[in-house]
């Protein structure tokens, strides 16, 4: 394993930003503050890769920082976008890596957009939400079906707990202090547990393919 700065330096980056929650910065500071930690995962993967699965989790990681950024300058619309291109990417990874049947993994993903789709009150956004966490159910569904250590599952889990949270607040539960607190955490320690996962397993396996040569 190399580059524990970098893992490090994202850790810190991730973990702090939920203190913003009180501090209440706004502004660019703010914008560079919340893509860096997932940013800085995505850099650490990306000077770990030496295979194609490396690269993607790099890239799934990236497609997240961005979205991070995109939430707060385009809104949550045009910033779901990135998020779900790294849905896609996921899926491929998971996928490349499937050790159970492809219809557990859907069933998850008809849950998760069935629970996404029951939550807003404004039912125009229904669809395009249950679009979405298809997106978000399958990349979960195929994590869990995945060969991938359990701690990807469990990331991948969080990320969603983390979405349905932030869908609740378009739902008659509204904005609460509890889904507050608990969005960045979930999101931010399921995204580090998933590259974590992920890039310690991919690296291992790959060594293991090149002692054997």
């Amino acid at each position: 394993m190399r580059n524990h700065l970098i893992l490090i330096l994202a850790l810190i980056a991730g973990t702090s930003f939920y203190f913003n929650h009180w501090i209440v910065l706004d502004g660019t500071g703010m914008i560079v503050w919340k893509g860096l930690g997932v940013g800085l995962l995505a850099v650490w993967a990306g000077t770990e890769a030496r295979s194609t699965d490396g690269w993607l989790i790099a890239a799934v990681m990236a497609l997240s920082a961005l979205g991070d950024v995109m939430l707060e300058t385009n809104g949550l619309t045009i910033g779901a976008i990135p998020f779900l291109v790294g849905h896609v990417v996921s899926i491929i990874l998971y996928l490349r890596n499937r050790r159970s049947p492809v219809w557990v993994a859907l069933a998850i993903a008809v849950a998760v957009s069935a629970l996404a789709f029951s939550l807003p009150i404004d039912r125009s956004a229904a669809p395009g939400i249950a679009l979405y966490a298809f997106g978000l159910g399958a990349m979960t569904g195929t994590a869990f079906t995945s060969r991938f250590p359990r701690i990807v599952w469990i990331g991948a889990a969080m990320f969603v707990v983390s979405d349905m949270l932030i869908f609740t607040r378009l739902s008659p539960i509204g904005q609460t202090e509890i889904a507050d607190l608990l969005i960045w955490p979930l999101y931010f320690a399921g995204e580090a547990l998933v590259a974590w996962g992920v890039v310690t397993a991919v690296e291992k396996r790959d060594e293991d393919l090149h002692h054997r040569l």
